[in-house]
């Protein structure tokens, strides 16, 4: 019997089967093995249905929040408080194109203020961009059409309208929507442990510890992986005059000749330098 996990709760794991949500225990050989079940894992369970077996390849795992085989991840920016910061937007985006999952960054509030500057940010970065009006309703249908067939995760500063958008797309699920605190800037959490729920034909993944200032938490991307994070970088690759260039300094680069031309937004890659000078200096160990 297979399925996936729903979620965790004090060593009991729910696991969505053809049957229905079955309640199991994880068999001692996980904790021996150091791997820990996480929602979204796709696993076997022993005949009874009462124990999880084994865990199916995974296509990604995330730590924090605990979380494995997320196709999409949606980005969910504020055009006003919270004020967004590009920076902090593209280090998410990078984290999910290096785990393999596809970033797509979602602008509410955008009748509030103009959302040009994030459009222009990622006007060439391939990565998709949703401007979300409430009132209207548009950018719901978009946002649907990627949940479909896909198991999606929706991050981004508490206070930039999470839980509003997920109660739009499935008001079934009743969510509390977290006010902002004036008082810190940002809003207060309104959930707790990850579940994912199915809808839109697809699923989401409530997941608590997605906020975008815990992105160090999220992973660490070695320096000679970062070019391959950056997606508008990729037409370049084997263009530079040196083998193994970093895009930073050298003579004769692809990439900072692309960003000259305007043809990789400067912005973009001010993110790319600040975060290659971190991973620079991180040791091997803490990757």
């Amino acid at each position: 019997m297979t399925g996936y996990i729903t979620k965790g709760v004090g060593g009991f794991y729910y696991v969505k089967t053809e049957t229905g949500i079955l309640e199991c225990r994880a068999r001692g050989i996980f904790r021996k093995r150091g791997i820990t079940p996480v929602a979204g894992d796709n696993v076997r369970l022993n005949e009874e249905g009462t124990a999880l077996e084994e865990i199916l390849p995974r296509k990604n795992v995330f730590v924090r929040p605990p979380v494995a085989n997320l196709d999409v991840l949606f980005i969910v920016a504020s055009t006003v408080q919270p004020v967004p910061s590009t920076r902090i937007l593209d280090e998410l985006t990078a984290v999910a194109v290096y785990k393999g999952v596809q970033p797509v960054l979602v602008i509410t509030k955008s009748d509030l203020a103009a959302a040009d500057a994030l459009v222009q940010a990622y006007a060439k970065s391939t990565i998709p961009v949703v401007l979300l009006h409430h009132d209207t309703g548009e950018g719901l249908e978009e946002i649907r059409g990627w949940i479909k067939g896909r198991l999606c995760a929706f991050c981004g500063n508490s206070g930039v309208g999470k839980s509003t958008l997920l109660n739009a797309l499935a008001p079934d699920l009743d969510r509390q929507t977290g006010g902002i605190s004036q008082k810190l800037g940002r809003g207060r959490h309104t959930t707790r442990e990850v579940e994912i729920f199915e809808i839109c034909g697809g699923r989401i993944a409530d997941t608590p510890g997605f906020a975008s200032l815990e992105t160090q938490k999220l992973c660490r991307i070695p320096k000679e992986e970062l070019q391959h994070a950056f997606p508008e970088f990729e037409p370049y690759f084997g263009q530079c005059r040196f083998t193994g260039c970093s895009h930073r300094t050298e003579k004769g680069c692809a990439v900072r000749q692309a960003v000259a031309e305007g043809a990789i937004t400067q912005s973009r890659y001010d993110s790319y330098l600040a975060m290659y000078e971190e991973a620079r200096q991180l040791k091997e160990w803490e990757h």
